[in-house]
């Protein structure tokens, strides 16, 4: 069945990939259409998450934000299937950097990257940034249930020299990297939600106090990471650009869990500029009513 399902929405696929972006925008417009106005997908839970996190808003104010959220989701869809096709000329043009150099200049410092993300903006083309660095790259990402998709996913970020790779891989393909002295770049979305049960750590993220994913942290510690924040700012239509700031080159010399703080400080900080770009259809503050005694203080 997988293979069926993947045979016959290939063909799918691989034309709206084939689009200008001028049509595909076109098509990012249809879909908000149905999403926004005749689905409705998880408009409650946006506008939940809206109201919750932004109590002194207005309802207009939310209602546009949302609008605009989903206008971006929309454009987010379109633009990953568009990676299955798209030039590395053009995806540099569209995904920009303003100081590529501050990676290039760890690595020359014999140092490899936890590059940490937030759901926002776009983080679909950041591989991208392997075209202008020598390390290999990974992201640790949800294995997809249908086979066959999952493969071409993987296929399309290896011809950047970024590969895939499950939470249950990351410890041996970077304790590995280590052992063989190879220097590599490790992505880590990490602004969303762990079970309760399985957190490590709680802490306030958009004044709520939740749980919070402290992987990417605890490797760099372990294996001796730099770890990079990339911010992401939406300048137009298409057209991204990214910064990159140091959270720290020595992560052995934080307390536990002050990097993770500081990750989401940050985080909140580009959520405040812009919201409408965050990805605001995840539960994210589902277990805000769950915080143990010890973090309730």
């Amino acid at each position: 069945m997988q293979f069926l399902v993947y045979i016959l929405v290939y063909p799918i696929i691989w034309f709206i990939s084939k689009l200008p972006f001028r049509l595909l925008y076109a098509l990012s417009d249809c879909i908000f259409v149905l999403l926004y106005y005749v689905v409705g997908y998880r408009k409650k839970v946006v506008k939940e998450n809206l109201n919750l996190v932004f109590p002194n808003k207005s309802k207009e104010e939310i209602n546009t934000i949302t609008k605009k959220f989903y206008h971006h989701l929309c454009d987010m869809i379109v633009e990953a299937l568009k990676s299955m096709s798209i030039t590395e000329e053009e995806m540099r043009k569209r995904f920009t950097f303003t100081n590529v150099d501050l990676i290039q200049n760890t690595v020359d410092d014999g140092k490899s990257i936890a590059l940490m993300c937030a759901h926002y903006g776009s983080w679909e083309w950041i591989f991208v940034l392997q075209t202008y660095c020598d390390v290999k790259g990974y992201a640790v990402y949800k294995r997809l249930e249908n086979k066959y998709f999952d493969k071409l996913v993987k296929e399309i970020r290896a011809k950047y020299n970024s590969y895939l790779i499950t939470t249950k891989q990351t410890i041996p393909v970077l304790l590995k990297a280590k052992s063989n002295k190879q220097q590599i770049i490790c992505g880590f979305v990490s602004d969303q939600t762990p079970k309760p049960s399985k957190a490590f750590h709680w802490g306030e993220f958009m004044g709520i106090k939740v749980p919070m994913h402290t992987g990417a942290e605890m490797l760099a510690k372990r294996l001796d990471l730099a770890v990079v924040f990339f911010k992401v700012k939406r300048l137009k239509r298409g057209y991204y650009q990214t910064t990159f700031e140091t959270i720290t080159l020595n992560p052995k010399e934080y307390d536990n869990y002050d990097i993770t703080d500081h990750y989401f400080k940050l985080v909140e900080a580009q959520i405040e500029e812009a919201p409408e770009y965050y990805l605001w259809t995840h539960k994210r503050w589902k277990h805000r009513d769950s915080v143990p005694e010890e973090y309730q203080s």
